[in-house]
Order: C-alpha cells, then structure tokens, then sequence
C-alpha cells in the first residue's frame, strides 16, 4: 500500500502553496503560485481581487504538483484548505460571486446615515453600556453594510454572504458549507458557542446580512463533501476524495507548530504577524473582541494581530533595496538571505531608532499610524530594515503581554512560523526581545502542517490531535535570549515604545481630520 497522504492548500494574502504531506510532517512536495496582483485598488485604501483568480491559482498548482509528485498522487486520501480570514465574497443562487472579493487589508468605511437607523432605546443602551463607539466603528467597518449601502443591486443579488474558503469549498465538491473554525471575519458569527448569532443576539444589529445569507457550518475534521468530476478535470485531484475541514490560516498554523497549551505561544511572521495561543478558556484578548474558535474541540485561539507584519518588509525591499535585489538575482538568492545578513551589522535597539509598525491601523488604535522616531545622521536604510523586524516584536510582545493579563496565563515558550521564520537572525533578535526561547519547527509552512494534521486526525491515522503532533511537529531549532541584550530591549519596550501611541494619538486624530476634510 502507499503511504496515506494529505494533499493541503494554504492559500494566503499574496500567494497559494499546494502541500503533499505525510504522516511524519514530511512535506514531500510542493508547488506555489503568487497572485499577481496580489490585491487591486480602485480607490486609495481599498482592496479587491478576482474571486476566480484564487481558484485557478489553486487549481494551477495542483496540477504543477500532480506533475511533479505523479508517482505519489495516488496515496492521497484526503484533501484540505486554508485561507486567509476576513476576505468575503457576494454570491447569488448559482452559488456564483457577483462582484470582485473585499480582501482583509480594504479598509473603506460606510457612512452611518448610509445605513439603517438603530433604535432610540438601542441607541441609549449603547451610551449605558459605553459601546457606543465599538459599535458605531464594527458598523463602519462590516464590507456587508458597505455593499448594501453603495451597492444595492448587487445586495439584492446576493443569496449568500460568505467567506472566500465557504466558496472554494463549493468549487471543490458542489457544497456552500464551511468550518466554523474558518469563520473569522465581519460575520454575525458567535466565537464563543461555535454558531451564527441567534435572533435575539445585540451584536446582530452590526450587520444587514440576514440569516438566509448564512452558509452552513460544521466542525472541523468533518468532510465537506467529496471532490466532484469538475473540479477533478480543473486541478487534476481524483474525484471523490473526501475534503476535510479545518480552519483559517492561522489557525491552522497555530496547530501547525503545537500550540495547544497555554505555556505556548504561537508567532506568525507573515504578511500579518500575529500572537496566538490555545487555550479551553474563553477570554477577549482585547475588550469585545473575541477569542476565535480553535480547530481542536473545546479549544479557542486569542490572539493579537499586527496588520501589516512581514508585507512591511516586501515594501522595504521595493522601495529601499533595489541593490540587494539585483544582486540577488545574479546569485540566484532571494534579496531578504542579503538583508539577513546585514541584520548583524546593526546593533540591538537601532542605535536609538524605534518604529511603530501601524500601517493599517486596528479596530483598538483607530487612529494609529507608522512612525519612526529617533534618526539621526548615523542612521542607514538597514538601521530601517532592523527597525521593521523589532518594531514588530514590540508589537507583539504588548499583544502577549495583553494575552498574559487578561487570560491569566504565563507563556514560557514561543513557536515560530510564516516566511519570515526563516530567517536565524530575525529568531535571534525575536528570543532576546521577548527574554523567551524560541523554537522554529520542520517546517515554515506551518499551516500545511496543522491542515494535514486535522486530515489524519479526521481519517484515523491518528488516534487525536495529541499524537498527530507528536508524529507529525519536530522541533528543528531553539534559539535562546540574550539576557543582556533582553533588558536593553526591555527599557526601550516600557520605557520608549509603550507610551509612543498615547503622545502620537492626538496627532494622529489631528491629521485624519486635516486629509479628510
């Protein structure tokens, strides 16, 4: 017999990967395809893209993967995707989208008047109950009011609001059906007891979508349906293959690099960066905002997320390393193995220069933008490029320390993942910033890791999550603190970069209303 296989999708903000993945966490063979563009703009802060370029890329790399993997393909015994969250698609009744997906990174707002009125004794609950505000932003922020709103037409059309990995699963196997483990995003979807929001529910009234444009949720690690004859002619997948749910990227990735302890925490280090841990109490991360179902039963994942993480260091790279990239291509590197390595140039803390990584601004920092502060004439764009990987980290390290307090909880180790954990040098710099160690898996495709992990679980391979990590996450590297260069980070962390946001604020606020007038 051949070895039982999972092939595993991970489809992301920039690129899709197709993963055949064995039992061992081996991943055996790979195939990837990027989105060119990864998003379009029609209007400055927006964010869209062609639903059907998603499904086929994915169907592309199947078959660039079938191709290369010919002699394996016929051990796959089950089939997974993950996407990235918050990135909704408007369907009608032939399941069919019909406008351009909204990508996580589209920050419109909809206008209130341009929405239906709340009541006066809501209004007023709200003001009691200081939420009116947290409200009034989720309502302006919700792509579903948007399109309603300057859209009507195509609300009228729309039979199901869903999102892109609710879609891709109809693609594969004829059913609207989705992991609710998936269902991260601007959804009347309650984290907390795993469903859509019952009737009587206060947070519905954030949303115009109405219970009839819900899909179908089931848990992860059940089958969604079968791979059907058409989209087994488009991506080359035999038909009738079970597809198994699972859950979002970084849910998945979370599982990916074992998690599942509140000792642990998981870093992504990708085109957002993120703190996540796993954890069978619920608790908001931040105030109302919720912890998110985890794949593994009767588990949820808090977590803290940094909008644009590791994209700032692909816009460093087009905008300030033009060298390094002409030098990469003629040693057939990639330009970031360059800039790496002339990471170690620079000494912790920037000689002073420190950057606040809020390029796209959270529901929680509204206002929030990037700053640097600190230049001086002894500063060089790589003094930049290392301000980028440690004004992440400061990020993230608040966000645990958010994590830490409001979950009661003391992490003691960090897993790493996502492109960016790659790097030795950012996993150095990354232990000594947090004074933790840090551990960097088989594999950076994390995700892969943990769909395929959730496939095995599903099919019986493994008798639970429990021994599928055991078999399937090994441990390749520790990197361990600088205790002398931790407390440098530490007095630059509390006694610098805390109190950054506060002094800014104000400005901030100040320059919204001068370019928005």
């Amino acid at each position: 017999m051949k070895e039982p296989l999972v092939l595993a999708f991970d489809m992301g903000t920039q690129s899709i990967r197709a993963l055949l993945i064995n039992p061992q966490g081996e991943i055996l063979c790979k195939a990837q395809k990027a989105f060119e563009p990864p998003y379009f703009s029609a209007r400055p802060g927006w964010a869209e893209q062609k639903p059907a370029l998603y499904w086929e890329s994915l169907a592309q790399t199947s078959l660039e993967l079938k191709a290369k993997a010919r002699d394996l393909w016929g051990g796959i015994i089950a089939v997974t995707c993950a996407t990235i969250r918050d990135t909704c698609v408007c369907l009608d009744e032939n399941n069919e989208p019909v406008r351009d997906a909204i990508v996580w990174l589209d920050d419109r707002m909809t206008d209130t008047k341009d929405m239906p009125p709340l009541s006066a004794p809501m209004q007023a609950l709200l003001r009691l109950a200081r939420l009116s505000e947290l409200v009034d932003l989720q309502r302006k922020k919700s792509h579903c009011n948007w399109i309603a709103a300057h859209q009507p037409e195509i609300w009228r059309k729309t039979k199901t609001f869903a999102m892109i990995s609710t879609w891709l699963n109809y693609k594969f196997t004829g059913n609207l059906v989705d992991s609710y483990a998936g269902m991260i995003g601007h959804l009347p979807y309650d984290n907390k007891n795993r469903a859509w929001m019952k009737p009587n529910d206060m947070r519905k009234m954030v949303f115009v979508i109405d219970d009839s444009q819900l899909c179908a949720l089931t848990a992860p690690g059940s089958v969604l349906g079968e791979i059907s004859a058409a989209a087994s002619e488009q991506t080359g997948i035999p038909r009738g293959l079970p597809l198994i749910a699972t859950g979002s990227d970084k849910g998945c990735e979370t599982l990916g690099v074992s998690c599942l302890s509140e000792e642990t925490a998981a870093l992504s280090f990708g085109t957002t960066a993120t703190v996540q841990v796993s954890t069978k109490r619920y608790f908001e991360p931040t105030p109302n905002m919720p912890a998110y179902t985890a794949i593994v039963p009767g588990y949820y994942n808090p977590e803290i997320q940094i909008y644009r993480g590791y994209w700032l260091l692909s816009w460093f790279k087009k905008e300030f390393a033009a060298k390094e990239s002409v030098q990469a291509e003629s040693l057939g590197v990639s330009a970031e193995q360059l800039l790496d390595e002339r990471l170690k140039e620079i000494r912790p803390g920037c000689d002073g220069l420190i950057l606040q990584p809020y390029f796209t601004p959270a529901p929680a920092m509204l206002h929030a933008k990037g700053v640097v502060v600190g230049f001086s004439d002894s500063h060089t764009r790589i003094h930049l490029y290392r301000a980028i990987i440690e004004g992440l980290n400061f990020a993230l390290m608040q966000g645990l320390d958010a994590l830490q307090t409001r979950g009661k909880l003391k992490v003691s180790k960090l897993f790493v993942a996502g492109g960016g954990s790659k790097s030795d040098e950012v996993c150095r710099i990354t232990a000594s910033q947090f004074g933790l160690p840090v551990y960097r898996t088989q594999t950076y495709e994390a995700c892969g890791i943990g769909g395929a992990l959730t496939a095995f679980t599903a099919k019986g391979i493994f008798a639970s999550y429990e021994e599928g990590l055991r078999r399937m996450v090994h441990v390749k590297d520790e990197f361990l603190p600088d205790p002398a260069v931790h407390q440098l980070y530490r007095e630059l962390y509390e006694r610098i970069f805390l109190k950054l946001f506060g002094k800014l604020s104000p400005l901030y606020q100040e320059i919204d209303a001068i370019i928005r007038r």
